[in-house]
């Protein structure tokens, strides 16, 4: 194979889009940044406002509105726009997902050959943090397609000045058009691949010439000319509020210091690779004598000047979060893969006694991770759910040999069947958590059962209702727009002015103060269900019931 032709791209997306199907409608939304990212999507539609983005009553200014356009679009095209169905704001995760495996191979197939390219994008699919991201409705997978898209420019033109050959127009405006699109999606974090690989590149090489090649000079007209109608539109109707919000606080504040209990020392993003990019995290590992040798090959070069500079900016920011280096997995990927192709028959250990000693012990961490993962599914449903699932058995029954087998050729020095060994047990892990496993776990699943039980009762067809124990997002959304997260109090009360069509949610915690309430204001409420379960976000054990005022006529 000499190189990739149509066929294998179609395959791989192919491959990709199908490996990341299963539990994309069974499950259900995960607390708490995707459902508020659905539920404000759903308000835009319901609103027609696509300007203002809104949760419940209040701003939602984090970013601007690209990711909630992709949403709505694909809702909207579905027919879904009335249900509270979770799949078709999944669909841009998805699509995202299968181009940035397309686009890893091409990038690995252009530097390193076919070989390289379908490796790279297979460790890519199916490393932990992409199985994750790629199934949520969150900004993170679409946010990567749009850097590989700017990539992909910046890669065209660097090639074409080791050739010799002129860049086409198409390049230049691939690369200031997926600028545009990533500020329109997450602000400016785009620019720190988009502008850091070239200005890494340019003091490593130093010289830039390859730069005009991407026409600079009018080229960021075309970056503005997507972002800045928005910006514009947004800045009247916020009065200035959004940009004080997201770049000063959210942007800005999240370098300064550690939002939202995520603050975590310099090390952070290196410390969870061994699990964010497993199963492939072993053989990056394993490649770092390859890629260190060859840091001044123009290729190698151009990759690291893509992973360094943002990894460190990463590193450096107090907030951290695994999906914060997304954007440089390709390009590990593809540096991996890169080294497991060159080896000629034999890997070779590190001639140093230390170096040995440290590969072994993060060779002993990776197969324990492996193997953690592969027995995550049946142990979770029997401590959680108290059952025995012959179905999530076959999850560590296919995987583990398979990653014995990967050790073994480790330990043999056969890199590539290694590679491919792991690769086909995180196939059937993933797929096996998210078929048998996780859409099994009713206990972590409150939100979704709180609303079917609401669903069983409703006294009306616009039925209200206030929640005091459990205020996810997840909650809000699949109960609508119209759902109160109040105090018990106000819970009370809220039935008192909504006895007919008002119910509430009421905990085991808030049920004193809510019944002292109750009987303040004189009213008959009775309970029509209870529901228990774990809050996974918070780690609390919650036994919530649903409270309505009993009608006349009933009593």
């Amino acid at each position: 194979m000499t190189r990739l032709t149509l066929r294998h791209y179609i395959l791989v997306a192919l491959s990709v889009f199908i490996l990341f199907l299963p539990g994309r409608a069974s499950l259900p939304p995960l607390d708490r940044d995707e459902p508020r990212y659905m539920e404000a999507t759903a308000q835009m539609l319901h609103s027609g406002n696509y300007v203002d983005v809104r949760f419940l009553d209040q701003p939602r200014y984090l970013q601007p509105a690209g990711i909630y356009w992709l949403e709505a679009t694909a809702v909207r095209l579905t027919g879904m726009q009335d249900a509270h169905a979770v799949w078709p704001y999944r669909i841009p995760s998805l699509l995202a997902v299968t181009a940035s495996a397309v686009l890893t191979a091409w990038i690995g197939a252009a530097l390193f050959g076919p070989m390289c390219g379908l490796l790279g994008a297979a460790l890519l699919a199916v490393s932990v943090l992409m199985t994750a991201e790629g199934r949520m409705a969150t900004i993170d997978t679409t946010l990567l397609l749009f850097v590989l898209l700017a990539q992909c420019g910046l890669l065209r033109a660097y090639l074409d000045r080791e050739r010799d050959l002129a860049t086409p127009l198409a390049a230049a405006l691939l690369y200031w058009t997926a600028l545009g699109c990533g500020l329109m999606l997450k602000g400016p974090v785009i620019l720190i691949p988009g502008f850091g690989t070239p200005l890494a590149l340019a003091l490593v090489e130093r010289r830039i010439d390859w730069w005009k090649r991407l026409r600079p000079a009018w080229g960021w007209l075309v970056m503005l000319a997507i972002v800045l109608p928005w910006c514009v539109a947004i800045g009247v109707i916020s009065h200035g509020d959004f940009f004080s919000r997201a770049v000063g606080r959210n942007f800005l504040g999240k370098v300064a210091s550690g939002q939202e209990t995520h603050g975590l020392p310099p090390g952070y993003h290196l410390a969870v690779f061994a699990i964010a990019f497993w199963p492939g995290s072993v053989f990056a590992a394993m490649s770092l004598p390859f890629v260190w040798e060859r840091r001044f090959q123009p290729h190698v070069r151009y990759l690291l000047c893509w992973i360094v500079p943002h990894w460190l900016v990463f590193e450096a920011i107090a907030t951290k979060l695994p999906h914060y280096v997304l954007p440089t997995y390709p390009a590990i990927a593809i540096l991996t893969a890169a080294a497991i192709v060159s080896f000629p028959t034999d890997w070779e250990w590190p001639r140093a006694i230390w170096g040995r000693s440290l590969l072994a012990a993060y060779g002993l961490i990776w197969f324990t991770i492996g193997s953690v993962l592969a027995f995550a599914g049946p142990v979770l449903l029997w401590r959680m759910e108290g059952m025995v699932s012959p179905a999530a058995m076959l999850v560590p029954a296919g995987a583990l040999p398979l990653l014995g087998l990967s050790g073994y050729m480790i330990l043999h020095r056969d890199a590539l069947r290694a590679a491919m060994a792991a690769v086909a047990a995180a196939i059937i892990i993933h797929v096996g958590l998210f078929t048998t496993v996780i859409p099994r776990l009713q206990t972590i699943w409150l939100s979704p059962r709180l609303a079917a039980m609401v669903d069983a009762h409703r006294p009306c067809a616009r039925t209200i209702v206030a929640s005091t124990s459990d205020s996810e997002p997840s909650l809000v959304f699949l109960l609508g727009q119209e759902t109160r997260l109040i105090n018990a109090t106000a819970a009370a009360d809220f039935l008192q002015q909504n006895p007919k069509c008002g119910m509430a949610l009421v905990g085991a915690r808030d049920l004193g103060a809510f019944s002292a309430r109750i009987m303040e204001n004189g009213l008959d409420v009775h309970e029509l269900g209870q529901q228990t379960g774990l809050n996974y976000s918070t780690g609390k054990h919650l036994e919530i019931g649903l409270y309505a005022v009993v009608p006349p006529a009933a009593r």
